[in-house]
């Protein structure tokens, strides 16, 4: 269309209708005289639209797919690192809890026997110097350490040291067939030889064939010359089986450790003996015997009363009756 005075005077006139219309529409609302208009131009048009997104839809779809794909995965990733990250400081808190643990029941046994102990981590397990059963420790002669010192833990006996480096040490574990430490029965004060049985219980065997010892009974060491290799009254374990001797000069005891030789992290190496000899004062308080309650017997029936003499009351004058004739 040409840009002429009628063709502006026409689009004037066709946007003032279209106004006009709008506000027709507007005030009108639902009873809106274009109402039916407006509804056949749906009812015609609406198919062609609906045509139409069904057309566009799949790819719209795959386009959104795509979008929410990457979010999702983006979140995921995210969810994982984060959970990556809890399992890692929940380990961690977990394994410094577990320290200092170890570290308080390694404190209170060496405060008990008067031990002055340096502490130390295990960083290796395994065969050293032709031993099976040793570990290594991150201490050494850097640390005052030398050979012959009596290692513990919370729990009692570890071992005792073998080779010494700058900031390493070797450890001989009470395990090792090899081992063998003086020990001392709890109470009695009966001595004997313990000797490590690997997997299986150590053997210890006592000097009096006729000592007095039981299942339950608990051993500690019984101390060195000036506490080398081994300090006095260090727990060593309890026993588990008295073997027979008939015949024999000593007895023969099977005694389980108190140590878990398998689990070790957190030891103490002794560098200062105790002043005097604790005895039994580092062994814990001895568990109380469990009490058994004899039954109780049922309760006799009571017996019948014997029949006794039968007793009359004195005769008195009859009386009267009442009433009737």
């Amino acid at each position: 269309m040409r840009d002429t005075r009628e063709s502006r005077l026409l689009l004037i006139l066709l946007v003032a209708v279209a106004f006009a219309l709008i506000t027709v529409d507007i005030k009108g609302g639902a009873s809106s005289p274009l109402g039916g208009a407006r509804h056949a131009a749906a009812s015609v048009l609406g198919p062609v639209e609906r045509g139409a997104a069904t057309v566009v839809d799949p790819v719209a779809n795959t386009v959104r797919a795509f979008r929410d794909a990457a979010t999702h995965s983006g979140r995921t990733d995210q969810l994982a690192r984060e959970n990556t990250e809890l399992r890692q400081k929940l380990a961690s808190s977990d394994m410094a809890s577990g320290r200092t643990k170890q570290l308080d029941d390694l404190l209170r046994t060496a405060g008990a026997g008067g031990y002055t102990v340096k502490a130390a981590q295990v960083i290796a397990i395994g065969p050293a110097q032709g031993f099976s059963w040793t570990i290594t420790i991150d201490a050494g002669s850097d640390d005052g350490l030398t050979r012959d010192m009596t290692v513990i833990n919370g729990q009692g006996l570890v071992g005792r040291i073998t080779t010494v480096a700058p900031t390493t040490a070797t450890v001989l574990l009470a395990s090792d067939p090899g081992f063998t430490a003086g020990a001392r029965l709890e109470g009695s004060g009966e001595i004997g030889f313990a000797s490590g049985g690997g997997d299986s219980p150590m053997k210890v065997s006592l000097l009096n064939g006729k000592a007095q010892v039981k299942a339950g009974d608990r051993l500690v060491t019984f101390g060195s010359q000036s506490g080398r290799p081994f300090v006095p009254g260090v727990p060593v374990g309890k026993v588990v089986e008295v073997q027979a001797n008939a015949g024999q000069l000593t007895k023969t005891v099977l005694v389980e450790p108190f140590v878990q030789f398998t689990r070790l992290d957190l030891v103490g190496v002794v560098v200062v003996p105790p002043r005097s000899d604790p005895r039994d004062g580092v062994l814990p308080p001895a568990p109380a015997p469990a009490q058994s309650q004899a039954p109780t017997a049922p309760a006799a029936p009571a017996a019948p009363a014997a029949p006794g003499p039968a007793t009359t009351t004195p005769a008195g004058p009859p009386t009267k009756p009442t009433g009737g004739n």
